[in-house]
C-alpha cells in the first residue's frame, strides 16, 4: 500500500508535508483529553470528505501536538495522515523541528564531486590552456541560462587569463534541435562552433564521418554524476554550482569567496 503525506486544499489535491514523531508526546495525552472535544470517527470523516472526497477518515488519535487531532486518511492505495486543530478550524502542518534543521543543513551543504572522475575527452575548452583555474562546465547550447552563462564566460576570460572553462556539452531532452548541434561541436572541438552554438546563430549540420558517440558519452557523464539540469559547474575541488550567476559572482565562487 502506497503512503501520503498531504493536506487537501482542493479536491483531491495535496500539499507534500513532513511527518516525523515528535519527543515527549505521551505526556501530552491526559491534557489533550482535558482540553481538548473529543473528535469522534464520523466527524473526523465527514471533515475529511470536504477536502478530499474520495478519502475516508480510518482512525482518529492524539496528535504530538498538544490540541490538534491526528486524521489518519486513506485514499485508494494510498494513506497518511492530516493533522486539524481542536477548534475543527484549522489544518495544521506539523514538522519536527530537529529534522527541519537537518534539512536546510542539508540544503547548504555544496555538493562535491570527484573531479578526477570526470572524462574531459569530449569537450571544448573556453580561455587559457594552461590553466591555474580550471572549471568544467555541464550546458547545452540551446539551454537560455546556458547562452547568458556563455556570455560572462567570454567576459571572464579576458580579464582573467588564469580561468579556464572546459564545456562539456550535452543536449536537454527537452531542446529538440540541440542534438545535431552537440554532435557538430564535438566532432569539430571548434570555440568558434561553440561560441556561434550559443550564440543563437546557425550552426554546420555534423559531417557524413561524424558520430554520436561522443555527445552519447556526455550524456551518460552528467547521468553518472546525478546532474539533471544545465547550466551544471564543477570547480578545481569538486564543489558544484547548479545554475547560472552574474559575471562577478561567478569569479567569486570560482576564487572559492563565496
Amino acid at each position: 500500500m502506497k503512503r501520503f503525506y498531504g493536506i487537501a486544499i482542493v479536491s483531491s489535491v495535496l500539499f507534500m508535508v513532513f511527518i516525523v514523531p515528535l519527543s515527549q508526546a505521551a505526556s501530552k495525552s491526559v491534557e489533550n483529553a482535558t482540553e481538548c472535544p473529543r473528535l469522534e470517527k464520523k466527524d473526523a470523516d465527514a471533515i475529511v470528505k470536504k477536502i478530499i472526497p474520495d478519502g475516508n477518515a480510518m482512525d482518529v488519535k492524539e496528535s504530538p501536538v498538544m490540541g490538534v487531532w491526528q486524521i489518519d486518511v486513506e485514499k485508494g492505495e494510498q494513506h497518511g495522515p492530516i493533522f486539524l486543530d481542536c477548534s475543527r478550524t484549522y489544518l495544521v502542518q506539523i514538522i519536527a523541528l530537529d529534522a527541519y534543521i537537518k534539512q536546510i543543513q542539508a540544503q547548504q551543504t555544496p555538493k562535491k564531486v570527484d573531479v578526477s572522475k570526470i572524462r574531459l575527452d569530449d569537450s571544448v575548452t573556453v580561455g587559457a590552456k594552461t590553466d591555474t583555474s580550471k572549471v568544467i562546465v555541464f550546458s547545452d547550447p540551446d539551454c537560455p541560462y546556458c547562452r547568458k552563462l556563455h556570455e560572462s564566460i567570454k567576459q571572464i576570460i579576458v580579464k582573467r587569463p588564469d580561468i579556464a572553462f572546459v564545456e562539456i556539452v550535452h543536449p536537454l531532452p527537452m531542446h529538440k534541435d540541440s542534438p545535431k548541434k552537440v554532435q557538430a561541436i564535438l566532432c569539430s572541438k571548434s570555440v568558434d562552433m561553440l561560441d556561434d552554438a550559443f550564440s543563437g546563430k546557425t550552426v554546420p549540420e555534423p559531417s557524413a564521418n561524424c558520430t554520436a558517440d561522443a555527445m552519447e558519452r556526455n550524456i551518460a557523464l552528467a547521468q553518472a554524476l546525478n546532474f539533471n539540469s544545465t547550466p551544471t559547474l564543477v570547480r578545481n575541488d569538486g564543489t558544484v554550482l547548479e545554475g547560472f550567476l552574474p559575471e562577478e559572482r561567478l569569479i567569486e565562487w570560482i576564487d572559492k569567496k563565496q
